[in-house]
């Protein structure tokens, strides 16, 4: 019999788009059909996200994309994670009396990275103009869409915040001094016209494609956008969470002198999988550690919803994630002990340390010339920052906070093979100001920074912020090859572990996976403002019954139970080696969704 799904798996052979919004997936199959490729359609719904989800990012925020080029059988990153800016000193933040980075405003922004990256992609592999693939999102910001009840309840959450301190944010998104109700039809003409011009700008510089593009990263980087920005942020200053007004550190060279770039990806080979994540400069590596560890219990024979198989993971993703808060940081600046991080011999010693109970304590591995790292972050995991009644500003489970931001994700595959991952963020609505005529506001990410010196993620001119982004590509021995992803902060990927676990031992086929319940581990020290750590707590979905929630009580979880249908928002794709294509989306939140045929 058939499983009950709460959509159909979509399947066909022409092409599929999955994403966590269903305009932006039927935008990106539209180009599809138009003749366009998936790095064409991937970078159309990339701006539509923009559009309809401004709660989970925007153009000034931060995008890493791993592709697969079927022509070239080459699959790469494309990191478009800006780098803090020149000024962005520890001893500033120390006369300001900071000790944590603020979650919001503009003291906590970075280069914008996310239309940078989009260009690159689009000028090398796609095949479109920039016209074609921008229009979609310019008929959706001048002529509006129906807005989703979370941007509405955002909004309305905001808006007396907004209209006291954040003037600009409250005229784009409180037209008439009203926030819109939800599913009324939305516009932010401002946006629209921003783009307009700069297509218009970058057309007028040559007829050729590429010519295009690259005239529309410097309009971007050097034009009128970076004008608009650096016109506002002269005399900015502007409230934020530490509760007092501070100023941007980002400055027009900053901002005129970084691109986008291309990186190979780290892998991890896995029960015939080789998987496909990102450098440390993101989270994408605890992933594969978890696979590491995981390699050495028999998971196949575990129940996929089952207590043991539950308590198991989680152990093993609060191993992984203590390395992650050790030695991660952006491996252009700091000695990334990754070799060792992902060898056989240094995993099995980790996966000794996961028996019958919960472990309650912070266990980095021990690297040799690195212990230092180890013992600062238990340290830092237990230390108590004084900060009273912020909520975490962070892209974790944002549908349970309204106010906080969040993050979106795509996959495509074409019929040629060709496919992409992508996990836009930033620069949401909540995170900074609107940039005045520009109809979006810039990003904090540089909230993940440390302000300690000696660090991986020690605030430094020039890193990048370890970010939490990580996007996916996996491909099996027998020629099938996988995109998937998952907005949540942290939880990103400890949500697509469980999914792509359950694939791979127990045959969970895709939709199935993503209606699955899924669970995650609050234990280890959080990416954003205001960096909690919380010893042995783990959420769970309630269907997995009750039973299992009393077993893992039993072994010492601290549990909290989620509301029914709450926990994930993955989406993926998968092209099988007779050239079929499969995808799907969760049915969480109610708007992301599988195109295709």
């Amino acid at each position: 019999m058939t499983p009950f799904t709460t959509r159909p798996e979509i399947r066909g052979s022409f092409g599929v788009t999955t994403s966590t919004h269903w305009i932006a997936s039927t935008v990106g199959f539209g180009i599809l059909e138009k003749g366009g490729n998936a790095f064409d359609a991937a970078v159309a719904a990339g701006f539509v996200l923009q559009v309809v989800e401004p709660h989970l990012n925007g153009p000034a925020g931060d995008l890493p994309i791993i592709f697969h080029d079927a022509e070239k059988k080459a699959t790469k990153v494309v990191c478009a994670q800006g780098v803090s800016p020149a000024a962005a000193k520890l001893e500033h933040f120390e006369e300001l009396g900071l000790r944590l980075i603020p979650g919001s405003g503009l003291l906590s922004t970075v280069v914008p990275g996310a239309f940078d990256g989009w260009m690159l992609m689009l000028r090398d592999h796609g095949a479109m103009g920039l016209r074609e693939v921008m229009q979609p999102a310019i008929d959706y910001a001048r002529d509006g869409h129906p807005v989703l009840p979370r941007v509405s309840n955002t909004i309305k959450g905001l808006a007396e915040y907004f209209a006291a301190e954040w003037p600009t944010s409250a005229a784009v998104w409180t037209p008439g001094g009203e926030a819109p109700e939800p599913n009324a039809n939305f516009k932010n003409p401002d946006l629209a016209a921003t783009y307009e011009r700069l297509v218009s700008e970058a057309e007028a510089a040559g007829e050729d494609r590429e010519t295009q593009i690259e005239a529309a990263r410097k309009i971007w980087s050097e034009g009128f956008v970076a004008d608009a920005i650096f016109d506002y942020l002269e005399d900015a200053c502007v409230h934020d969470v530490s509760e007092q007004k501070n100023s941007a550190l980002l400055a027009r060279q900053d901002m005129a002198k970084w691109q986008a770039s291309y990186e190979d990806t780290l892998t991890y080979e896995y029960h015939g999988w080789t998987v496909h994540k990102t450098h440390a400069w993101s989270q994408g590596p605890v992933f594969l550690q978890a696979l590491a560890i995981l390699k050495h219990f028999d998971l196949a024979a575990m129940d996929p919803m089952g207590a043991s198989f539950t308590h198991t993971v989680i152990e093993a993703m609060k191993l992984a994630y203590a390395d992650r808060e050790a030695y991660y940081g952006d491996p252009e600046q700091s000695i990334i002990p990754m070799e060792e991080l992902l060898s056989d011999a240094y995993n099995a010693e980790r996966a000794k340390l996961v028996n019958g109970k919960a472990s309650l304590e912070q266990r980095p591995g021990i690297i040799a010339g690195l212990e230092h790292l180890a013992e600062r972050y238990i340290e830092r995991a237990a230390r108590d920052f004084g900060v009273q009644n912020a909520a975490p500003q962070e892209p974790t489970m944002a549908h349970l906070t309204e106010k906080r931001g969040d993050t979106v994700h795509l996959d495509v595959i074409d019929r040629w093979g060709n496919m992409v991952s992508a996990t836009p963020s930033g620069g949401w609505l909540q995170s900074n100001p609107v940039v005045p005529g520009l109809g979006f506001p810039l990003n904090s990410r540089a909230q993940m920074f440390w302000l300690e010196r000696g660090l991986p993620t020690s605030l430094a001119p020039g890193r990048r912020p370890r970010t939490t982004l990580t996007p996916s590509f996996a491909e099996h021995s027998d020629g099938r090859q996988l995109v998937f992803g998952t907005p949540g902060g942290d939880q990103q990927d400890q949500w697509q572990l469980i999914w792509f676990l359950r694939f791979v031992h127990h045959g969970i086929d895709l939709q199935e996976g993503m209606d699955a319940p899924l669970f995650h581990t609050m234990h280890f020290q959080s990416s954003f403002f205001p960096r909690q750590a919380l010893p042995g707590e783990m959420m769970i979905e309630p269907n997995v019954g009750a039973a299992v929630i009393d077993a893992l009580r039993a072994r010492g979880h601290i549990v909290t139970v989620a509301e029914p249908w709450s926990v994930g928002r993955m989406t993926a794709a998968l092209r099988n080696p007779d050239g079929s294509l499969q995808a799907a989306a969760t049915p969480r939140l109610m708007q992301a969704y599988a195109v295709g045929r």
